[in-house]
């Protein structure tokens, strides 16, 4: 331990215990916390199945920046250097296109085999797996409809898909010994105005309901509904809105995921946890940054994501809570935008612990709004630079801006040679 850092913590350590702030218990509580890192970001969103497929369902990639996987060994390679400079053991959360095989397989076809390099590697990491069915990008997605379609053999294409993908997720949570969150997104709706919007919602329903009729042991998958507002090309209306996902989630026991791009371009996501978290087992997070909607900007320490982190500590929500990462920069190091923005989410989780929650409360009950803001402020500027230095240091990962260094070496020695 270098002992500018170590100094540093300790004259951190008193300041926040003067306020009855235990730095080391925070700091152990947010080693145990995993964050689901999301593969898409380093080959912008192309997967292995169908490399020539064009993107659809709404999602656009920018930029070139050199050094995108080709291979699933390359991504493999990627993340591992990624997670080397990320404090904490995490999770790698998987869309189904990204599967490891030289079949000829389409998506309703996949089986756990076809991810078994991934397993084998994850283990290796000590890492767990998340899942995502692929309900765009695919010949049967090109008119925007999925599980909504109405025409029913297009339909059942996904539905076996998305019933295929449970059975990999379970897969997942069985051989690694942590559960798998299986998260289920689809890009239906229309460009303009329709005319029956209840249909589309019926079929989605039903779709779902044949989908999670095999019952799978929610100690290896658990399965999650995400909604969206609008997206390119169904900006009129999405049958998966969020009405419709937290009402089939609360009345399924489904995990709700809230996706921080996916709702209005100025409407925040920390605000709805807390009520979603008085009628749910638990919730799914996707952290990502909507600069213009879901423009899926790599995270940042902007006031969203610190009022999430506020919002997941002082609820005590963390334990119930799975949160994952969804961006996707092509224009930036592919790598080191997977560090930016696990660092930056598990920085807000930090930040929180290092609150006066208790204090705040209860000022609060007692109406003293006047210390509940003085302190509130005041905490904005407590040494929490001191305390994360030294978690970085402690978990063996480089100190503040080190790790640019090695992603740069990293990109000389590997992703250049591409």
């Amino acid at each position: 331990m270098r002992q500018d850092i170590a100094r540093n913590y300790e004259e951190a350590k008193k300041q926040y215990a003067s306020h009855g702030i235990d730095v080391d218990r925070a700091l152990a509580e947010l080693s145990d916390i995993k964050i689901s890192i999301h593969c898409w970001q380093g080959d912008d969103v192309r997967g292995f199945l169908f490399r020539d497929q064009e993107l659809s369902g709404g999602i656009s990639v920018t930029g070139e920046y050199l050094g995108a996987a080709r291979t699933p060994e390359e991504l493999r390679a990627d993340l591992t250097k990624a997670m080397s400079m990320i404090p904490g053991t995490h999770k790698v959360n998987l869309h189904a296109i990204y599967a490891d095989t030289d079949e000829s397989v389409d998506l309703d076809q996949l089986e756990p085999r076809h991810f078994q390099k991934w397993v084998d590697w994850a283990k290796e990491q000590g890492i767990g797996l998340d899942f995502n069915p692929t309900c765009f990008s695919h010949d049967k997605s090109k008119d925007g409809f999925t599980l909504s379609h109405p025409d029913p053999e297009i339909r059942q294409f996904w539905i076996d898909h998305c019933k295929a993908s449970r059975r990999i997720g379970a897969f997942f949570g069985e051989q690694l010994g942590q559960t798998c969150v299986t998260n289920i997104w689809v890009p239906d709706g229309y460009k303009d105005v329709p005319v029956d919007r209840l249909a589309p919602r019926q079929r989605l329903k039903d779709a779902l309901d044949e989908i999670f009729a095999e019952e799978l042991n929610p100690a290896w998958n658990l399965d999650a509904v995400e909604s969206k507002l609008f997206g390119i090309g169904s900006e009129a209306y999405v049958v998966g809105s969020h009405e419709f996902y937290m009402g089939y989630g609360m009345r399924n026991n489904k995990l709700i995921c809230l996706d921080a791009g996916h709702f209005h371009p100025t409407e925040g996501i920390a605000g709805k946890l807390s009520s979603l978290a008085l009628f749910t087992d638990g919730i799914l997070l996707h952290v990502s940054r909507p600069m213009r909607w879901d423009s899926d900007h790599v995270v940042i320490m902007d006031d969203e994501l610190l009022e999430i982190g506020r919002e997941l500590v002082r609820n005590h929500l963390l334990h119930t809570t799975h949160i994952g990462l969804d961006f996707f920069d092509g224009s930036i190091n592919r790598i080191a935008a997977w560090v930016i923005g696990t660092r930056n989410t598990i920085k807000a989780l930090l930040k929180a612990k290092l609150e006066p929650t208790e204090k705040l409360k209860q000022a609060e009950l007692d109406g003293d709004y006047t210390t509940r803001l003085a302190l509130m402020e005041e905490f904005k500027s407590y040494p929490f630079g001191a305390v994360w230095d030294y978690y970085c240091e402690k978990m063996g990962v480089p100190v503040r801006e080190e790790w640019l260094a090695e992603v740069k070496r990293y990109e000389q020695d590997v992703l250049l040679k591409r």
